[in-house]
């Protein structure tokens, strides 16, 4: 049987259009955010971004994952601007964004429950998340941990009814016999950024998973490649980032990459292989390697990433 095909890319940051000035603006997080975007604009390239996303709509996923913060500021322009973008992917049902916390920086002026993207969040009509798609034998459970949040930080909460809620769709799905695949922009394993970029009810969604399992989640926010793993009910549980997908190759920042990741029925369960591509300084984008997620023995505990550049 032919591989299920999920593209993920994260952080796509896409540079802003020209936003004009807003008196409100400037008494909310925005206006130290366009100060931090001015000092940090050249890790994050558009010219980057579409070399990455070339390269990957050129080998035809069957299904594209983003983990957040698709935008920087949540002004409406920029919301309608990554619709755009987003557009250049593709059919929108062939495209999944979970929202990260630029793309709820401040509710003030923002669009409500991220309208503009309504396509790629979800099948249904507008509701609160957790949103399922099923694709082929794959259940996409999307999660939105993008909450507003104070000055300086960056952290996300998922909330004890979306947990909930994500429970019984993993439940649903794994009794259906999917492979199921979750979707949320903070990491949901332990030191991967520090408390004020964190994931707050980490803890709590941990316990779900360790209860209900899952064959894959999948987030960004650190910009840094990642694979962990957590304990789940029958086996570990494979949780893998990516980088942000609009950082150059040679500056700073780990370059921009996005991953490959086949599912295909096997004898255990889902067999799941990831082929990692990078950005070179040139913009082209070449293969880095590829690995296997499963099979994979049982581990009680997290286990680290495997170093920079390496692959198993």
């Amino acid at each position: 049987m032919t591989a299920f095909r999920l593209a993920h890319l994260s952080d796509l940051q896409l540079p802003p259009p020209p936003l004009p000035f807003r008196w409100r603006d400037v008494a909310s997080k925005r206006l130290l955010s366009r100060f931090a975007w001015r000092r940090k604009r050249r890790r994050h390239i558009q010219a980057v971004l579409d070399a990455i996303a070339a390269h990957m709509v050129s080998r035809s996923p069957d299904h594209v994952a983003i983990t957040g913060d698709v935008v920087n500021f949540s002004t409406p322009e920029e919301f309608e601007a990554a619709r755009a973008w987003l557009l250049s992917l593709g059919d929108p049902r062939e495209v999944t964004v979970s929202p990260g916390n630029h793309d709820a920086l401040t509710a003030r002026g923002a669009p409500r429950d991220f309208a503009p993207w309504r396509p790629w969040l979800s099948d249904g009509p507008p509701g609160d998340f957790p949103h399922l798609r099923v694709r082929g034998p794959v259940a996409i459970i999307n999660l939105s941990s993008a909450t507003p949040t104070a000055l300086h930080l960056a952290q996300g909460a998922l909330g004890r009814v979306q947990i909930d809620a994500a429970a019984r769709l993993l439940r649903q799905a794994g009794a259906q016999g999917l492979c199921r695949v979750v979707l949320v922009h903070h990491p949901v394993t332990r030191g991967v950024v520090s408390g004020r970029k964190a994931l707050t009810d980490a803890a709590e969604f941990r316990a779900m998973l360790r209860s209900v399992g899952a064959e894959l989640v999948l987030h960004g926010h650190a910009h840094e490649a990642h694979l962990a793993r957590l304990p789940g009910p029958d086996r570990d549980i494979p949780v893998l980032a990516a980088p942000a997908a609009s950082t150059p190759a040679g500056g700073p920042g780990e370059p921009a990459r996005w991953n490959e990741i086949a599912i295909a029925p096997g004898d255990a369960g889902f067999r799941i292989r990831v082929t990692a591509f990078g950005v070179t300084p040139a913009l082209s984008v070449e293969r880095l390697g590829a690995f296997s997620l499963y099979p994979a023995a049982q581990n009680p505990h997290d286990r680290p990433s495997p170093p920079q550049g390496a692959f198993l």
